[in-house]
């Protein structure tokens, strides 16, 4: 990245910044997976959820190196309660930041993810958000707000090879790939498992005779990154509900790519987060969303119909 990319500077430092991370973590997670020490404490804040050495480390090295980029900010993070750093008492910026997603996976080097959101509470929308691939080539996937006013998506290779996502994937359900966090075998595929008529729809054949939907698994706001970039059509919860650290990120990034995210009565879920007072912040942190995300409206209106509650 560099001056003439097309990507604002608040966003260009906190990508570098994330990249800087994700080289750090990523050995550390190999040698946790080919050792068997995966470093799991209990979850206090989250029962149920796995938490690892390497997402207090996260947690702790974002906050140093943020403030390298951004003075004055109040730090959200899936692994505290939200708080001020910087010496601006009522700073702008709100970061709200998943410093190691789906790490449950990532201490086998299998997926991990990381996710930053950057809010601006006097626009009552995000500015910025980022979420890094740390095993994969495709590594960062990028939205953020032009001087213009406009939102702008991308993605970015390991090789620094940028990519504007302007894509809209619009197939009918027949023919879409559609995923859903479907790993928790009672609370996230039994559900899914019981939308018969989804899965019929899904199933069912082509104009050609062919079947060409698919089901896949997929993971927080990456599934949404996903989308923007046109690899997979549409991703569904409709179980347990992402939290805001979960969707937000990725909910941006394929705003800014020209998809959709709605609840599951078609309501389109605003970018204004409400995070204006630090108990905002802190209930906007504590809860969960139902949603379907697709490139297009016309296949997120399919799917919504063809779920039954």
């Amino acid at each position: 990245m560099s001056n003439q990319s097309p990507i604002p500077e608040l966003a260009q430092d906190v990508a570098r910044l994330v990249t800087s991370m994700m080289g750090q973590i990523r050995p550390r997670l190999v040698q946790a997976a080919v050792t068997g020490r995966r470093g799991e404490n209990e979850n206090v804040r989250h029962q149920g959820n796995f938490l690892s050495d390497f997402d207090l480390w996260m947690h702790e090295r974002y906050k140093e190196l943020l403030v390298e980029v951004i003075p004055s900010f109040i730090y959200a993070s899936e692994e505290d309660e939200p708080e001020v750093v910087g010496s601006d008492p009522d700073p702008d910026l709100c970061v709200l930041v998943d410093p190691l997603d789906t790490s449950e996976l990532a201490v086998r080097a299998l997926n991990g993810y990381t996710h930053i959101l950057i809010y601006s509470r006097s626009l009552q929308r995000p500015v910025a958000a980022i979420v890094g691939d740390i095993f994969h080539h495709v590594q960062l996937y990028l939205a953020a707000r032009g001087e213009d006013g406009v939102d702008r998506a991308f993605l970015i290779t390991a090789d620094g090879d940028q990519h504007a996502l302007t894509r809209s994937s619009a197939p009918p359900l027949s023919r879409a790939l559609v995923t859903n966090y479907l790993m928790r075998p009672a609370e996230r595929f039994g559900p899914l498992a019981r939308q018969q008529r989804f899965l019929d729809l899904l199933s069912a054949p082509a104009a050609d005779g062919k079947k060409k939907g698919r089901i896949g698994v997929d993971f927080g706001s990456i599934s949404l990154c996903h989308i923007a970039a046109g690899f997979t059509d549409a991703t569904l919860e409709i179980a347990k509900g992402f939290a805001t650290w979960d969707l937000s990120p990725g909910q941006y990034i394929l705003h800014a790519a020209g998809g959709t995210t709605t609840d599951l009565d078609g309501k389109p879920i605003p970018l204004d987060l409400g995070l204006n007072t630090l108990p905002e912040i802190t209930n906007a942190m504590n809860t969960r969303q139902k949603f379907i995300a697709a490139g297009s409206h016309p296949l997120a209106e399919e799917i919504r119909s063809a779920i039954e509650p």
